[in-house]
């Protein structure tokens, strides 16, 4: 069985940073595409960055560009997102994700994850 484990999340001030880790198990690591997402309350569930199964390509939403880096450590399984100068739009739980393929969707989209962690909380006030 898959099992994703979110950490890292936390309460900073705008400008500051978090680094999220995503630990996996119960799937090989490299099949997959692994991908941070996040949910603000009322609003839609929306990507914010992914990494190709072999880890040679990374994408981002453009609103993160330039600001959240997304890496993988295979000895240890994990995917992080190191979030550096955080605005307060930043807030919501952010999800850590897997999908077996993009199905001819954007590797952004939800909607071909499969596999979810609980979540990790991000708050980031003025």
């Amino acid at each position: 069985q898959v099992q994703l484990v979110e950490s890292g999340g936390g309460s900073v001030q705008t400008g500051g940073s978090l680094r999220l880790s995503c630990a996996a198990s119960g799937y090989t690591y490299s099949n997959y595409y692994k991908g941070w997402f996040r949910q603000a309350p009322g609003k839609q569930r929306e990507g914010v960055a992914a990494i190709s199964p072999v880890g040679t390509s990374t994408f981002y939403a453009d609103f993160v560009k330039g600001r959240f880096t997304l890496s993988r450590d295979n000895a240890n399984n994990t995917i992080d997102l190191q979030m550096n100068n955080l605005k307060a739009e930043d807030y919501g739980m952010y999800y850590c994700a897997a999908a077996s393929g993009s199905g001819g969707y954007g590797v952004l989209s939800w909607i071909i994850y499969y596999y979810w962690g609980q979540g990790t909380q991000v708050t980031v006030s003025s």
